[in-house]
């Protein structure tokens, strides 16, 4: 059994940047999706707090409202929708790689499995839109 002595010599190992991810876009893109979770939680307790809000009544409701007028609350609920339609949109684009469909032995064109996501997303947002302007 080989045995290590004090005059062994080391591994060389290269020195990693911390910032080794700013390096080439695939990279930031990863970094930036795995961060995008951050603001998809906040945007589910922020969902949580209103509906709360909403079952307290219409004073309690307002508060919230008014809460939210924040000019800080407001950048950050900016830049949450903006991180949860990167997140969802870079989710979407991977949904072909996490599940290749095949039919007859052949693979299915990507586009075929991710137009669908899209296609329904974009039909909630018009029905959500249509709702919140008739009203």
């Amino acid at each position: 059994m080989p045995s290590s002595t004090e005059y062994s010599p080391k591994t060389f190992r290269t020195r990693v940047s911390t910032y080794w991810w700013l390096d080439r876009w695939p990279y930031l893109r990863f970094i930036l999706r795995e961060l995008s979770s951050v603001f998809v939680a906040w945007f589910v307790f922020i969902t949580v707090l209103q509906i709360r809000a909403l079952r307290r009544g219409p004073t309690a409701y307002a508060d919230f409202q008014e809460r939210l007028r924040n000019p800080i609350l407001f950048a950050i609920n900016i830049l949450t929708l903006l991180f949860v339609i990167f997140h969802a949109t870079t989710w979407f684009n991977l949904t072909p790689k996490a599940m290749p469909v095949r039919v007859g032995g052949k693979r299915v064109p990507s586009l075929l499995i991710v137009a669908p996501s899209y296609l329904v997303w974009a039909a909630i947002s018009v029905a959500v839109t249509w709702i919140l302007l008739r009203g």
